[in-house]
């Protein structure tokens, strides 16, 4: 159990209910039409990415808030930790449906290259080497890189501000490789 950061498949996105998210997709295009944009339909068929994006979101955020708290402003902050949902276009301004997500009863909507730009700063000011931070987005691939020990050993080989604060280096990573995956992919990400 606990919570995962999952990438979205066209035939998941449509789905009404509990077993998708077709109701968020309603409720987003009804949003992006207000504001004179195209609706979005992640893409499908035989552009469906290989495997999956999913993440376990374990250990404790209080070392990445505090990190957010000192390099981000007030509304980047808010933006970065308050999404519900993470879609692959820009949007000027977060859009906050009035439908519920896995935990909360809105769904805070914010487009991926904003988090990515977000993540980026983040990363640079740890010093985070991604060059070594896992990048083929497999399975609870950042999970086990940073829970298994395999993080500890670089730390030893490569110490810097990142190592510090493993728990804090790893949502980090996880927001900057989904924001990446989303945008690579097309497909929307969420909390489940």
């Amino acid at each position: 159990m606990g919570v995962y950061l999952v990438s979205v498949g066209a035939q998941d996105w449509s789905v009404a209910g509990e077993d998708g998210h077709g109701d968020v997709a309603s409720a987003l295009n009804a949003q992006l039409e207000r504001r004179g944009l195209p609706p979005y339909e992640p893409p499908g068929g035989d552009r469906e990415p290989p495997g999956w994006f999913e993440e376990k979101m374990s250990p404790s955020m209080d070392g990445f808030d505090a990190l957010c708290r000192a390099r981000l402003t007030p509304e980047e902050r808010d933006g970065l930790l308050g999404w519900s949902l993470l879609v692959p276009f820009a949007l000027e301004e977060g859009i906050t449906l009035p439908v519920g997500s896995a935990y909360t009863d809105e769904t805070l909507v914010v487009g991926a290259p904003y988090v990515l730009a977000l993540a980026e700063r983040l990363a640079d000011a740890l010093g985070l080497p991604l060059d070594l931070v896992p990048s083929t987005f497999g399975n609870l691939e950042l999970t086990l890189w940073f829970l298994e020990g395999d993080a500890e050993r670089a730390a030893v080989t490569r110490p810097g501000p990142w190592a510090d604060d493993l728990a804090a280096a790893f949502y980090t990573a996880v927001h900057l490789r989904a924001a990446q995956y989303c945008l690579r992919h097309g497909r929307p990400m969420a909390y489940s």
